[in-house]
């Protein structure tokens, strides 16, 4: 009987590509109380309007129009009485208080419209903060409900993802969601990530790549160790962070909310003045309170307080979609300000592993560089150590067969020892295997050590028998992005980006000279790190620090804004950063940077637009007379204009804009 990963598998077809999409999460109008209210009120208020045209007594459309009040104005009216409870004045109760004194003299139908009008846009305002929570929420839709787990014996069981565990295995059919974050055991296939990375193409999988919860298999069969729960996810902590920067307010927003409670008082004592002066001067009565509900509804500054946040949390949005934790709307208004960007090496710059770059048999040993390379594999096999890992994988990457080996021995600090094929062998640090030895093979082993360490390598000496036999040089590796990083990072802020590690002067500066960057301190524990963060920001500068570890932690703290790198980041840094890089990818910081900045450049459009229709407005009623219902339409118009104007954020089209300016 074939075994599952055996089988021949089913093509997948545009159908059930089809079928295995998530579902879009998508809130409906009639969902919402407010739209349920402003419906009810448009209803009742177009009834009555037909029935005051066509001749009918106000007995018959009198009632319907004192429910459109009712039901249009009672939540915003509600809302406005807890607030003075609070001593604030609430912008909707001013809305409500015009149109009751629109009806006080007269005008119910007009006082009727301002309902219908608020309450409408007040269920468009709660719609669109719905649908900026659904794009959210919407990618734990990615994630499919089950999974197939593989129990004892390759026993199929059909589980929860929600109730999978770190170590169980599952098999994705092709076509099929994967259902966690894991790691594949077997089998070969392609998987779209582009749900969760962005990466137009689908990206070849096979044992011992990574997988994540909701990415598409293609058309093989994969086992995959469950590696995270559900919980810790990269598609759940995406929604937690985004979570928790919706309820956070921008420095922008609070000082508009503090002006706003100023502006609310002034614009009460200006409305007394519009009606009383003109009564005072002998206007009637009819005309100055028409006037002076017409300028509190036309000067409240709903749009302005609106201006703010739609921006700020639509790129937030985004950029989770896009593997970019933003923690607050804080801290994505504040990415757009910075002029100076820090990067630490491993982890950061580098991909944090080490890799063998060199492979150097002595003269005399007789080995090959294949050979030299498996020696030294099987000896270093047993070990956990990152440099035997880099070692191993070195040898597997060459497709080399690895002897097995006996008497395995490691020594902190010096290396490891075993018996491979009948012969002892030695992998370790050249300074501790060739300590006080001085023949020429020895000597010949020092002098090639020194050339590969002043390159900025990590050397390894494989001895036989106690004889010297070869050099491996292992060194951290460049992230593919990292110089159109930096590249791209130069020309946002207008400053070179600088590096800041713990690591060697030398290998830090061949890095730093691969990358572009010219700007090198080496050698710096976490104290110095922050000196040279604060040394910044002494000099005016707004300082960007990425980093990964635990000793970047405090300089992520001391920058005006950090950012960790998600995958191999320590918790310490991942908690103090003010955002994260979910998959690794540097060139991420860029296109969140650009996009913060495409968010402010929103915000004071926002703001310019809602001043040019309060002044307006405003104008116009007090130099001439504006009509009620278009004071109402203008006021209404200009804070729907401002909400679907900081919701362009939400597109991806926005993302890509911001890739485009980052590498211009």
């Amino acid at each position: 009987m074939p075994s599952t990963l055996t089988e021949r598998p089913a093509p997948v077809t545009a159908a059930t590509a089809r079928d295995a999409a998530a579902p879009k999460r998508r809130t409906r109008v009639l969902a919402l109380a407010e739209a349920r209210w402003a419906g009810a009120s448009l209803v009742l208020f177009l009834i009555a309007l037909s029935l005051q045209l066509t001749g009918a007594p106000a007995g018959a459309w009198g009632p319907l129009y004192a429910l459109t009040y009712l039901t249009g104005g009672w939540e915003p009216a509600w809302a406005g009485v807890k607030a003075l409870k609070d001593k604030t004045l609430d912008v909707d109760l001013l809305m409500v208080v015009a149109a009751i004194g629109a009806a006080s003299i007269g005008q119910v139908m007009d006082g009727a419209l301002l309902i219908v009008i608020f309450a409408t846009s007040g269920a468009l305002e709660a719609l669109a903060t719905a649908r900026t929570q659904d794009a959210v929420r919407g990618l734990l839709d990615l994630a499919p409900a089950t999974a197939t787990r593989l129990g004892d014996g390759g026993r199929e069981e059909t589980v929860a993802t929600a109730g999978l565990a770190v170590g169980d295995t599952l098999l994705i059919r092709p076509g099929e969601r994967i259902g966690a974050d894991g790691r594949v055991l077997a089998g070969a296939s392609e998987v779209d990530q582009a749900t969760i990375t962005g990466e137009p193409l689908p990206v070849a999988k096979r044992t011992g790549d990574e997988v994540f919860a909701g990415t598409l298999n293609g058309t093989g069969a994969l086992r995959v160790e469950v590696e995270r729960d559900a919980a810790d996810s990269v598609i759940a902590r995406i929604v937690a962070m985004v979570e928790e920067a919706s309820g956070t307010k921008a420095p922008t927003q609070l000082f508009i909310e503090k002006v706003e409670q100023r502006y609310s008082l002034g614009m009460v004592a200006a409305t007394l003045a519009v009606f009383a002066i003109p009564l005072g001067f002998g206007a009637d009565l009819t005309s100055s309170l028409l006037r002076a509900m017409t300028f509190m509804i036309v000067a409240s500054p709903c749009a302005v307080v609106l201006a703010t946040m739609p921006p700020l949390l639509s790129a937030i949005a985004n950029a989770g979609r896009h593997g970019v934790l933003v923690k607050s709307a804080v801290v994505m208004e504040r990415l757009g300000q910075v002029d100076t960007v820090a990067l630490d090496k491993t982890g950061t710059l580098t991909e944090g592993t080490p890799r063998v770059t060199d492979i150097r048999p002595l003269a005399g040993s007789d080995l090959s560089e294949d050979a030299l390379l498996a020696l030294a594999a099987a000896a270093e096999h047993p070990s956990e150590h990152p440099l035997a890992r880099a070692v191993v994988d070195a040898a597997r990457t060459r497709g080399l067969d690895i002897p097995e080996v006996r008497d395995f021995d490691s020594a902190p600090g010096t290396g490891v020892t075993a018996t491979v094929d009948g012969t002892a062998v030695a992998v370790g640090a050249p300074s501790r295997l060739l300590d006080g030895a001085t023949d020429a093979r020895s000597a010949e082993a020092a002098a090639l050590a020194e050339e590969l360490e002043n390159d900025g390598r990590t050397t390894v000496l494989v001895t036989r028998e106690g004889v010297p036999v070869g050099i491996l040089g292992v060194a951290d590796r460049l992230r593919p992005d990292a110089a159109a990083t930096v590249t791209a990072l130069k020309e946002l802020t207008g400053t070179a980006p600088m590096l800041v590690t713990g690591d060697n002067p030398r290998a830090a500066a061949r890095l730093a000279a691969e990358a572009g960057i010219g700007d090198v301190r080496a050698g710096l524990l976490p104290q110095d790190k922050v000196a040279a963060v604060r040394e910044q920001e002494s000099a005016g500068r707004r300082t960007l620090v990425i980093g990964d570890g635990v000793n970047d932690a405090p300089a992520l703290a001391a920058a005006h804004t950090g950012i960790a790198m998600g995958r191999a980041g320590s918790d310490l840094a991942l908690e103090t950063a003010d955002a994260v890089i979910v998959r690794d990818e540097l060139a991420t910081v860029p296109k969140v940077i650009a996009l913060s900045r495409a968010a402010r450049r929103l915000v004071v459009q926002n703001l310019v637009i809602a001043g040019v229709f309060i002044t307006g407005l405003v104008v116009w009623d007090l130099v001439a007379s504006l009509p009620l219902p278009l004071g109402v339409l203008g006021h209404e118009g200009s804070t729907v204009i401002v909400g679907l104007n900081g919701l362009r954020l939400l597109r991806d089209a926005a993302w890509k804009r911001a890739g485009a300016g980052a590498v211009r």
